[in-house]
Formats: structure tokens, sequence, C-alpha cells
């Protein structure tokens, strides 16, 4: 066979460097620019930040409001208003398919509620619906003082006279504590670690001097620390109550029954504990007040903590959206090495130089473009969205991310990069911007409802229930019904659940 020649006509998309940064930047998180940031700024040396050009007297000045304009060679500093280049070039090119970039579709935002859990004790999920009465909302750092568990409980081990070997067997519990300050290993695998192959007799003298530790640990605050399971914890607690008839039937129940107490069984229980009913009643309420996981306080406030990336006010009887300026870096190109640039055009040398200053432009103008993108499409959902500042997630609307995509002219894949781990600070909490979209439910009118409003109703309805005679998912459909709305009763239950609401046998009272 003879090799020979052959044209080929074929058509295929360059995705230039500059521009894969642009998409690469426009899906990054808070967190992920700022790391992005700070390696570009040790790598290029015309990049640099703007406060170190700040004088001192300088720094207490008021900051610019916020929306990215940048200049070739100037600061990147903040207006109000967006700039009116076109997103699709950097983050939405004609035929760049979502996939190729790793996007996935939207995923429905589940809201979380207040619940009460199976053993019956009241967990809080955490959840950016916060309120505010304050027209104009201005975010505030949520978290406590950060201190850690280990930290917490170290610092009373301080005021305690213990021998060196028992401090050091203390310590060594405290370090095996998991986040909800229960003791995640058993004594004897923490003295297989220690010990390796010592002999019999300094593994038991370990396993003894541990135990010992252990009763040192759960008498340290807060209470239930140190416990090795769930009804531990809360007769660990119970016992720290004041004595009481109640005081001892909870903790008979917490040791024995706390099944039966999941389920309500209160037949059972009585037959069990031989406690009439209202004695059940107030040791349930005992046990509600205790806290099933002691270490919850003592999480790390900084996972906690969501910073938003635009912020939305009250703008006359209207609303606008503004950049959050604690988020956006504030870069400038370095004047003196870019004239320095200049004044030596031509020479050896000055080509990679000019490339690397070139590349700090770039990475300043794509900034800025992601920035500009996200206040855009924020817009654009608080548009639609409006009835929701106002009233809040139970006027919320049917949106789904081609809507916007059509209203601003971009692509779908770029509507779904920018509202992927973004967040909305609004004075009903900080939500990502993913929350703002939802299906369509049909109405009997004709019109279409949100999931979202359709979630905060069931809400609303299992919040105003009867606790004696809950509501199952059958008697919320045919109340949604009512109202005009047709939801299923499958739909229903997996609305509950989303927003962790325990099935109606779990939620009767005693």
């Amino acid at each position: 066979m003879k090799p020979s020649l052959q044209i080929r006509l074929s058509q295929h998309l360059a995705l230039t460097p500059q521009l894969q940064q642009s998409i690469r930047l426009l899906q990054l998180s808070t967190l992920e620019l700022h790391q992005e940031v700070e390696q570009m700024l040790e790598q290029n040396p015309f990049l640099e930040t703007e406060e170190e050009h700040v004088p001192a007297f300088e720094q207490s000045m008021e900051r610019p409001a916020a929306s990215a304009t940048a200049s070739d060679d100037g600061d990147f500093a903040a207006s109000s208003e967006p700039s009116g280049s076109s997103e699709a070039e950097g983050a939405d090119a004609p035929g760049v398919d979502s996939a190729e970039f790793g996007t996935t579709e939207r995923e429905d935002w589940e809201n979380g509620t207040e619940r009460d859990d199976f053993d019956g004790i009241r967990e809080t999920p955490s959840s950016g619906s916060g309120s505010s009465d304050n027209d104009d909302f201005e975010p505030q750092e949520r978290g406590g003082s950060g201190i850690s568990l280990q930290e917490h409980l170290r610092a009373q081990m301080a005021g305690m006279r213990l021998e060196p070997a028992d401090a050091a067997a203390l310590h060594v519990l405290i370090e095996s504590l998991n986040e909800d300050g229960y003791l995640a290993d058993r004594l004897e695998d923490i003295v297989a670690q220690l010990a390796g192959e010592a002999d019999p007799e300094q593994q038991e003298e370990l396993l003894e001097r541990l135990q010992c530790a252990l009763k040192w640990l759960q008498s340290l605050e807060p209470l239930g620390v140190g416990a090795r399971d769930l009804p531990e914890c809360l007769v660990l607690q119970l016992k720290a109550q004041t004595r009481c008839e109640a005081q001892a039937v909870a903790i008979i129940v917490c040791k024995h029954h706390l099944e039966l107490l999941a389920r309500r069984d209160l037949k059972k229980l009585i037959a069990a504990t031989g406690a009439d009913e209202e004695l059940l009643k107030a040791a349930q309420e005992l046990i509600r007040r205790c806290e099933p996981k002691p270490g919850r306080p003592f999480s790390r406030a900084e996972a906690n903590i969501i910073i938003p990336d635009v912020i939305v006010q009250r703008n006359g009887r209207g609303w606008k959206v503004v950049l959050n300026p604690d988020v956006m870096p504030k870069l400038r190109i370095n004047d003196l090495y870019a004239q320095a640039i200049r004044g030596n055009r031509g020479q050896n040398g000055n080509g990679a130089l000019g490339a690397r200053l070139q590349e700090a432009r770039w990475f300043m103008k794509n900034i800025q473009q992601r920035f500009d993108t996200i206040l855009r499409v924020s817009s654009a959902i608080v548009e639609r969205q409006k009835n929701f500042f106002t009233h809040g997630e139970i006027a919320m609307k049917p949106l789904v991310l081609r809507e916007i995509a059509d209203e601003l002219g971009l692509h779908e894949s770029t509507i779904s990069r920018v509202t992927t781990a973004k967040y909305m600070a609004t004075m009903f909490g900080t939500f990502e911007l993913k929350y703002f979209f939802g299906s369509s439910l049909n109405t009997d009118a004709g019109g279409n409802a949100s999931s979202t409003a359709v979630r905060a109703l069931i809400k609303q309805l299992v919040a105003a229930e009867d606790a004696a005679k809950p509501l199952s998912d059958s008697q919320l459909s045919q109340m949604l019904e009512e109202q005009g709305i047709q939801v299923a009763r499958r739909t229903v239950a997996k609305y509950r659940e989303a927003l962790k609401i325990a099935p109606a046998n779990l939620r009767k009272a005693m």
C-alpha cells in the first residue's frame, strides 16, 4: 500500500489560554479563587495586592462599593455598576459543551427545618434561612470563639492535680474524641495501639489507667463528653440534674428503652417502667433537654461560615444587588516593573518578561469578568424572584437555568457555573444561587407553583398541626390540593424528607 497525501477540511473550537483561564475562574468558589490569586501572586512578579501601596493613614478610608472595574496597569477597584463587557467571550464560547468541562446538571436544593429526631431529641440542622427585621441587610460573621473541644478540655485539665501518667492517659482519651464528643475507639483498641507487643500485665495496667482517665473525662464540661454511645451520653447528663422521680424514669428509659421512646410507644413504656403517663411525659421532657452531641457547640466556626459573593439590599420599593467587597481581590500591576519593560523594549530578554506582564493583565481582566458575570446573573435572579425578598420562600416562583441564560444571552452551562458555590446574602439568610431555581408544579388555576414554595407550605402545615394527631403525607397532599396545588403523596413524602421532617408516627406526641 503506497503512502499518499490527503487534504481534509474540518472545524473545531480552539480554546486559548485566556479563555480556559476565564472558564476556570468562573466556576471557582470564593475560597478557591483566593487560593488561585495567592498562587498567581507568588508566580508573577508584575502582579501585587493593592494594600502593599496604601499608606497607613489611608487604610481607614471608606472602601468603594462593589463591582469590578480595572485598567491594564491600574488598580483592580470596585464600582456599583457592572461593566458592559461580554461575559460570553470568556465563559460562554459558542459550541462549548458544559459536559466538556465537568459541569453537572442542577440538583434540587433542599432546605432544612427544625425537627424532632427519632429519639425525641430536638435537632436544628444548619441552614441559611435566618431572619432579620432590618430593611438594609448587612451580613455579619457567624461563629463563636473558635476554640475546639480538645482545647476546651485541656484547659480544664490545667486545674486538675493529676499524676503525669494519669494526665497522659486523659490526654490520649481527649485526642480520641470525635467531633460530636464521643469516644471513637474502644479502650481495648487504644491499649493495643499504645502498648503494642507489651506483656499482658502492662496492657492490663494501662487499661485500668485509661478506665480511670475515662471517669475524669466524663466529669468535665460539656456534660456527656467521652460517652461511647447515645444512651451513655444522655445518662451522664441526666445524672447531673436534680434528683427526682422523673429523672430516675428518664435514666431507665435511656439505658434500656430508648427504642420504645423513639417509636412513641406509650403503652409499652408504661409496662416496662411501671410509671404512669404523666411521669413518662416529664421524663421525656428531661431527655429532650439533653444534648445528643456534646461536641457540637465546639465545631470549627470556619466550617460553618459562608461568605456571600453578592448582597441584596433594599432600594426604595425594590431591591438592588451589589458585590461583596470582602471577597473581591484587590490587585494591581506593579508600576515600577511595567515602566521598566516599556523603557527597555527591543532588548534581549524582554520577550519573556513582556509575556508575564500580559499574563498579569489577562488575570486581572478575567477576575473582573468573573465578578461582572456573577453580578449580572444575581441581578437577573433577584428581578425574577423579587416576591421572595418581600414575602419569603413561600412566594418563590418556578425558575430554570434556561430562562436566565436566554435573558442575558449566555449559555446555560455558564449560568450553571455561576450559580455553583456562589452565595447571596438576603434579609432571610444566605443562600446558594442555585437555591432560587426550582421545578414547577401544576395548579388548578392553570399556573405553576415552585417546588421551593410548596416545601415552605408543607413546613407551615406541619408546624401548625396538632401534635396529638400529626398530618400524614396523604393528608398533606389533600390539603395542598384544596389550595389548588396538585402534589402526589410520594412527592409530599420526598419534600418532607428533604425538609428533615419525621413521618407522622414519629411526630406524634405521647
